[in-house]
């Protein structure tokens, strides 16, 4: 994504996955907003960009954060909702081992108590190392963390894969994390 449009990706961000109210946006019961509204709402707050930016931004985001509805009048954030949304997800086999980045100074607190959702909707892994292996670099010195993703399956755990293909699930107990 061109530089020009990481301010506005993090803005989106902001009000489709946390604060809509921030710009007065409504967003529906899945999370949807009109495009236009948001077009116009953000443009108030500064944050102006046209439709040809902002397919850019959809297109282009390294993390496919957003997606568009069929015919383009509507925008949402794919996962990451610190708002309550039904994003309608369908529960899905995860692969036998997933991955999660974090900071080093999280690990002994995660050995102990588990990877919590906290203020987000679900835990978010991912199938590659390297996107989990960034995802730490954010926060501090990274560690990276094997999911025994196929046993928690097994043992009844409930995963999700979103549009943008991170999976998702409620809580990971330490029995099922190994350090790399």
């Amino acid at each position: 994504m061109k530089n020009q449009y990481k301010q506005i990706s993090k803005f989106l961000s902001l009000v489709l996955r946390h604060k809509p109210e921030v710009i007065g946006l409504n967003l529906d019961e899945n999370g949807w907003a009109d495009v236009k509204e948001l077009q116009e709402k953000c443009a108030k707050q500064n944050q102006d960009f046209t439709l040809e930016e902002l397919d850019e931004i959809v297109e282009t985001n390294d993390k496919k954060r957003f997606i568009y509805n069929e015919d383009k009048t509507k925008i949402r954030a794919n996962q990451g909702h610190s708002i309550d949304i039904d994003l309608t997800l369908k529960p899905q086999q995860p692969p036998e081992f997933l991955y999660h980045g974090t900071a080093e100074n999280n690990v002994k607190s995660i050995l102990e108590k588990g990877i919590e959702k906290r203020s987000r909707q679900h835990v978010h892994l991912s199938s590659d190392k390297d996107t989990a292996a960034k995802v730490g670099m954010r926060h501090g010195k990274p560690v990276l963390l094997t999911i025994m993703t196929g046993k928690m399956y097994e043992n009844g755990i409930t995963f999700y894969l979103s549009e943008n293909k991170v999976w998702l699930t409620d809580f990971i107990d330490p029995e099922y994390i190994m350090i790399q």
